[in-house]
């Protein structure tokens, strides 16, 4: 698997599909425990789709990109993959005005990205965190407590090369008790004036509709939202073929 380098890290990525005359490039960037492996064959399936070409990472601290370093990430550190690591990659991979294709964490780094004003074509964002609920921080420590009592570390090996540094990489800071003021809505929503697409499952436990209308009364550009009955935090696992068909058609009108 190639690697590039991206705020100091090396960082394992992998192409799906081939570029074509003038079609945007997707970036795919994984939920708080995910990696490549773990959006399975959705990228394949989207870029297939679209007929546009799809990159698919690791982050730092994930799948086969370097291990964690540090003891505790910072509350920031959705703002640093979002504002220095993505970045670097994006230059490094010679990538220009991508559509970012998010899911949970990445959902929520693709917005700070675009709130930042980098040129992005479009965001489509599942299951994002724009604010903390209690409901996340519950189902998180309810995490950490399977991690140590259930096969959850065995599931995480086979996708990340520490499963536990990334793991509690994760939950670590989101359970510091400074994570709970972490907020993008005024700093970062607000100024995102490409489209925006949001789809959330009313059985997630990471989060509330409240997300999604949050999103939708503060961007600036055009806005949708799909709320999917009977799904969970991982649409395009659990909805598998609503998901693909929302996002194909939201990527097509991007064209």
């Amino acid at each position: 698997m190639p690697h590039a380098t991206a705020a100091g890290r090396s960082i394992a990525y992998e192409w799906i599909g081939d570029s074509k005359g003038g079609k945007p490039t997707l970036v795919f960037l994984h939920e708080g425990l995910g990696s490549i492996g773990q959006w399975r064959d959705f990228p394949a399936k989207v870029s297939a789709a679209t007929g546009c070409r799809a990159l698919v990472y690791d982050r730092y601290g994930y799948g086969k990109s370097d291990v964690l370093e540090e003891r505790q990430r910072t509350v920031r550190f959705m703002h640093d993959e979002a504002l220095r690591a993505l970045p670097d990659l994006l230059e490094a991979l010679e990538i220009e005005n991508p559509i970012l294709v998010g899911h949970s964490d990445g959902a929520s780094i693709a917005l700070i990205h675009a709130g930042a004003k980098y040129p992005v074509r479009g965001v489509a964002a599942m299951a994002p965190h724009v604010f903390i609920e209690p409901e996340c921080l519950q189902s998180i420590d309810k995490a950490a407590r399977a991690f140590e009592n259930t096969d959850l570390k065995d599931r995480l090996g086979r996708y990340h090369r520490d499963a536990r540094k990334t793991f509690y990489g994760w939950a670590d800071v989101w359970l510091d008790r400074e994570f709970k003021g972490w907020d993008i809505r005024d700093d970062y929503l607000v100024n995102i004036a490409c489209p925006v697409q949001v789809i959330q499952g009313h059985d997630d436990i990471y989060g509330t509709m409240a997300q999604l209308d949050e999103i939708e009364k503060r961007v600036k550009g055009p806005c949708e939202l799909l709320k999917l009955e009977n799904c969970g935090h991982a649409p395009f696992r659990e909805q598998p073929e609503k998901t693909l068909a929302a996002v194909t058609r939201f990527i097509k009108e991007l064209q």
